[in-house]
């Protein structure tokens, strides 16, 4: 998914204002690979401590590149329909990562909130 994503990301800021808008197109683009970079180097670790570690990083930067989605859509660089497809996709993996850690994690699952 993070892959997906990351595909969508350059293919979305390759166009229109938002490409030439280097500080936040590079920021969104950054952000979306962090996403994909981290679950690869957390899983690279081979220890469920330090994937877990890595994991809560993945799931800041999905939470980081919707907010720099919110700055596009404001300032009229993505459509409606563009913002809401890469955010869902972004809650998505954010979710799915949560999950994971969740049962990385079964300490933390059992505690009460």
């Amino acid at each position: 998914m993070a892959r997906v994503i990351t595909k969508m990301t350059y293919e979305i800021t390759n166009t229109g204002n938002i490409s030439r808008d280097f500080g936040l197109r590079d920021q969104l683009r950054r952000a979306c690979v962090s996403v994909m970079a981290n679950i690869a180097e957390g899983f690279g670790r081979r220890s469920d401590k330090e994937f877990a570690r890595y994991l809560d990083i993945a799931q800041g930067s999905a939470c980081e590149a919707q907010s720099h989605l919110y700055v596009a859509l404001d300032l009229g660089y993505l459509k409606q329909e563009q913002f809401d497809q890469l955010h869902a996709e972004l809650g998505d993996v954010g979710r799915k990562i949560f999950a994971l850690v969740q049962h990385l994690r079964p300490e933390t699952a059992r505690q009460p909130q």
